[in-house]
């Protein structure tokens, strides 16, 4: 029969040389009965909110999900350009493909507005109004024997200045007008800033092949390039920004977009009409010389018959 010294709890001597050979090692202490049956059932709980907490930030970090800085932060403006080529591709063909019933924001922007498309179309726009503005007066002088070429670098300046404030304060004031109606007309939807600048700026695209062609020197083509870059341009505004103000009164609704279709129209002709005007000092110039010769003759005739 064992004694009662047999029946107290011993610590066995293993357990013990792996506690002071590793005094940090975590031990699971069972005060009472209960607890002891629950280990004994294998129903232990430990506590994972660390390891979840890291689990889920990677997760965050891997699907993109993670909240980014304050404004001040580079991370702020990094989510701003946020894409790929593929998708600046698509919606550049987006641009110059209109669709009816085709929203530009719904179809191609996808809640995913950038400004790395809007930016390098505008900055493109501005070398190439510039640079084939200067060609164009080039080519439509090339046989006046008084004219001599000089690069007109103060184009470039004044294309940037008509760009940018055009595709930053115009869809400014579209968006803070359609805000302003949405709180008088709950009814009324809208969109961000940033989709309104991204809209505009992907709709100047059509703008840079069409400023290309400029440089051919024939009247009736470069209006005809005009009004068909107006009207894929301007398809797109208003396949974009009719939804968003069709539920609005036919007054302001139609008044809305006879403004943004007009500004825009203005900008093409404005481009037209500074940077590849036609030049008739030449044309001018030309018919006052065959009619001086004339003038002479008739002057030497009057001065015989006095």
């Amino acid at each position: 029969m064992a004694s009662p010294d047999d029946l107290k709890f011993q610590e066995f001597e293993e357990a013990a040389d792996l506690l002071s050979s590793n005094p940090g090692a975590s031990t699971l202490s069972i005060s009472n009965p209960s607890a002891a049956a629950a280990a004994s059932s294998g129903d232990v709980r430990v506590d994972l909110s660390d390891d979840e907490d890291n689990q889920q930030e990677s997760s965050e970090l891997l699907g993109g999900e993670k909240q980014t800085g304050g404004f001040w932060t580079f991370e702020y403006y990094q989510s701003f350009f946020n894409v790929d080529t593929m998708q600046v591709l698509d919606r550049i063909k987006g641009s110059v493909m209109p669709l009816p019933g085709r929203n530009f924001v719904k179809h191609h922007i996808r809640n995913n507005p950038d400004l790395y498309g809007p930016f390098w179309i505008c900055v493109t726009l501005v070398f190439s109004v510039a640079i084939s503005g200067d060609v164009y007066t080039f080519l439509s002088k090339m046989g006046d024997t008084e004219y001599h070429y000089r690069p007109q670098f103060n184009r470039v300046s004044i294309a940037a200045i008509t760009v940018f404030l055009y595709a930053w304060l115009v869809p400014l004031g579209v968006w803070g007008f359609l805000t302003w109606r949405q709180s008088v007309e709950r009814h009324i939807s809208g969109y961000t800033f940033l989709e309104t600048v991204c809209v505009y700026g992907y709709s100047l695209f059509i703008y840079i092949p069409t400023s290309i062609l400029w440089t051919i020197p024939v009247y009736w083509l470069e209006w005809l390039l005009i009004v068909i870059a107006m009207v894929i341009s301007g398809g797109v505004l208003v396949m974009t920004f009719w939804p968003a103000v069709r539920d609005d009164t036919k007054l302001t609704a139609f008044a809305t977009m006879v403004v943004i279709v007009s500004l825009h129209a203005l900008l093409a002709i404005g481009f037209k009409l500074y940077f590849f005007q036609t030049s008739t000092k030449s044309g001018s110039s030309h018919i006052g010389q065959q009619m001086t010769p004339a003038t002479n003759h008739t002057t030497t005739n009057v001065g015989k018959h006095q």
